[in-house]
């Protein structure tokens, strides 16, 4: 099979396509036939040395894909071959034509969903709905303001608030990325590059429209912003940074707020679980859709990684496999 390899931290050029051979599965495995795979943020990290856990050497990256059930191991009965699903978690890596993963980690994939958008949902829309509905503690007719919520998680939060009734505020960079927002269901959006964007954040959520929480993808430009805009008793919800940041922790005292960290990795298994039991319900029903914003061969993976600090996000990175 076709495959990406890493042999050595560094650069995106550290990925190189080589033939492997297909993984061989053990009990209460499956072997899925990948079409697509999804393209994180932390696939970077771990690529280039500077993610907290790194991978053996050599390793195949990727986390999340969609495809096809090629064989099942003893034990499985919930999948046979032929079966559409998607991944969040393999054991070999999703960047290839063949992924080994365990059972916990593969899902039905519904008829109505493409396998690039499957390859999107694993890691954005388990990260967005257990920022917004675990760590978050949204609720119907609160108000959520998502800043930077066009990429993939961003967009995942966008879809999933509005589908349980909250009311949406969200930002991001440029004229393609707030129009996407605003199709997803935003009810304001705003340009976090403009001087002034805090100012029409703060006078829209005057009065019944105080934020109750902000999910927030890049804290370490963000954070001492976010705590001023989040009304009493309100949580910021931290998903992404990219280093240090100075505050006043009186802004937290004076509100009583909470700000709370996201990391999926290590989630209880029995919790994952049951959000993607809901997120499959919202898929099949129609209520959310994986935004792609761009889709790459396997053999361009480290242009794929490139593209991800680009800027100007407008949905998910996918990589297809054929």
């Amino acid at each position: 099979m076709r495959a990406i390899r890493v042999t050595e931290f560094g650069e995106p050029e550290v990925m190189r396509l080589v033939e492997e051979p297909v993984p061989a599965i053990g009990n209460g495995e499956l072997l899925v036939r990948i079409h697509a795979a999804g393209v994180n943020p932390v696939d970077t990290y771990i690529r280039a040395g500077t993610y907290a856990r790194k991978p053996a050497l050599p390793y195949t990256p990727g986390i999340d894909g969609a495809g096809l059930v090629q064989t099942v191991g003893t034990g499985v009965t919930h999948f046979v071959p032929g079966d559409r699903v998607y991944v969040s978690g393999s054991i070999s890596g999703t960047y290839a034509e063949f992924a080994r993963c365990i059972l916990d980690d593969v899902h039905p994939l519904p008829a109505e969903i493409s396998f690039e958008q499957g390859a999107a949902i694993g890691v954005p829309f388990a990260t967005a709905y257990y920022a917004l509905f675990v760590r978050g503690e949204a609720r119907a007719n609160q108000t959520v303001l998502i800043h930077g919520a066009s990429g993939g998680v961003g967009s995942a939060c966008v879809q999933l608030a509005q589908a349980r009734g909250l009311k949406v505020f969200a930002t991001a960079g440029s004229e393609r990325g707030r129009e996407l927002v605003r199709r997803l269901g935003a009810t304001a959006v705003f340009d976090h590059t403009e001087n002034g964007y805090l100012q029409a954040i703060e006078a829209a959520s005057a009065g019944d429209d105080r934020i109750d929480l902000v999910i927030e993808m890049l804290a370490n430009r963000n954070l001492a912003h976010d705590l001023r805009l989040v009304g009493a008793g309100g949580r910021v919800v931290i998903v992404g940074s990219r280093g240090p940041v100075e505050i006043n922790p009186r802004d937290i005292m004076s509100k009583n707020a909470d700000v709370r960290g996201v990391m999926l990795f290590g989630v209880d298994r029995e919790l994952l679980r049951h959000i993607h039991a809901d997120l499959h319900e919202l898929l099949a029903s129609d209520a959310v859709r994986p935004v792609i914003a761009h889709t790459f061969p396997l053999e361009e993976a480290a242009e794929a990684h490139r593209k991800i600090f680009a800027g100007g996000a407008e949905g998910k990175i996918v990589l297809t496999a054929g």
